[in-house]
């Protein structure tokens, strides 16, 4: 197992790492709406969503991979009357055939976000 981290993401807030590689699988950990350069959320669910992808996007990039490597994304919003904005968003990232998704509203998330969202991905 290879351990996967991007500078141009948050370090992990816990005992996990930002993502894994095993026989060709990428597992990255949910990512947050977290400003690198502060510390601090974004302000509102578009920006967190943006940041989140960015996010995700530099945590491929360490991999060789980018979104069209994508099996599967796993999201968490707070409040699932963003959803229809999550997805205009998602789908600026991802293009036919789109990864299996689920997305499931939650009553809190770490330090307060608006969304999060875990990918795997395949070499």
């Amino acid at each position: 197992m290879k351990v996967i981290n991007s500078k141009a993401a948050p370090a992990a807030v816990g005992p996990y790492s930002q993502a894994v590689l095993k026989n060709g699988l990428l597992f990255i950990s949910g990512q947050l709406g977290i400003d690198p350069k502060t510390g601090k959320l974004c302000e509102g669910f578009e920006a967190q969503s943006r940041q989140v992808f960015s996010h995700l996007k530099s945590i491929l990039a360490e991999a060789n991979m980018d979104f069209g490597n994508v099996l599967k994304a796993t999201i968490y919003v707070t409040d699932m009357a963003n959803f229809k904005l999550l997805n205009e968003i998602y789908a600026e990232q991802f293009s036919e055939p789109f990864p299996a998704r689920e997305t499931v509203q939650v009553s809190c998330l770490p330090v307060n976000g608006l969304v999060e969202i875990s990918l795997i991905a395949a070499e």
